[in-house]
């Protein structure tokens, strides 16, 4: 196997609200070593502002010398700046440490993997895609729990639909795994999927008009008690889904990563 990398073409502007920038040109400038490149956040949730940044989330292979020499490996590379006026956010974990958190109960990471919006794949992108079903496990309702009431707390601070949203999509998506057996992370689609508050779709609009917009529309009372509902979907859910609780394909992954590393 080899690392080499293809590039998906420029994304169109009107797909997903993403700004008209090359992004294949902009993670080819920035990382020489991807294995591949997505694009997370808002943008992939489905709710977008005009002035969103963009989350360009992926894994890079390092040379073995970098894992065996006496140095400290840089297995997780972040930058944040702004290209033709559009902020850029990209983060890249070394195959091995992405690896690892895909055993985990980590949802962030199969969202990742998972995206639609493709910037860059080759052949290790698409065998860890192949995997991801062995990978989704009865667990991964805790982590989107979490999300959910650590976006909740922000919202309570600062009354933002950005955090509201967030909130009902990370219970959104937990719900549907737990029944599906698939990560859907886009929350309009999830509307047509789970059960959820009628007003939601105007929310997602009036976030599109600024990324921190406040909200206005249903009372405090009547959202904090939808929230509380969809947590005990969650719940429910949970407990009767035949996701297994461990990952299933760790030998296989194992695999993945020492082929790539080596270059076969």
């Amino acid at each position: 196997m080899t690392t080499d990398t293809t590039s998906a073409g420029t994304i169109p502007a009107g797909e997903a609200g993403l700004p008209d920038v090359d992004l294949g040109a902009v993670v080819d400038e920035e990382h020489q070593l991807l294995a591949f490149a997505t694009v997370s956040g808002a943008h992939l949730y489905g709710f977008p502002s005009r002035d969103s940044d963009v989350d360009l989330r992926g894994v890079h292979v390092l040379p073995a010398r970098d894992l065996v020499g006496l140095g400290d490996p840089e297995e997780t590379r972040s930058r944040m700046w702004v290209r033709d006026g559009v902020g850029m956010d990209l983060v890249t974990h070394d195959l091995r440490k992405f690896a690892r958190l895909l055993l985990r109960p980590n949802g962030y990471v199969l969202e990742q993997l998972l995206s639609p919006l493709v910037v860059r794949t080759g052949p290790v992108h698409r065998e860890l895609v192949d995997l991801a079903p062995e990978l989704l496990t009865s667990h991964h309702a805790d982590h989107y729990r979490g999300f959910a009431r650590t976006q909740w707390r922000l919202f309570e601070k600062n009354g933002e639909l950005k955090a509201l949203l967030y909130t009902f999509r990370a219970l959104l998506t937990g719900i549907h795994a737990m029944r599906a057996g698939e990560i859907q992370a886009h929350l309009p689609t999830l509307l047509e999927r789970v059960t959820a508050p009628e007003w939601l779709p105007g929310l997602i609009e009036a976030k599109a008009a600024a990324e921190h917009a406040a909200m206005e529309g249903p009372d405090r009372d009547t959202v904090a008690g939808e929230v509380a509902a969809l947590h005990e979907v969650l719940d429910t859910a949970q407990r009767k889904t035949r996701l297994a609780e461990r990952p299933t394909c760790f030998e296989a992954l194992d695999e993945l990563v020492v082929r790539a590393r080596l270059g076969e």
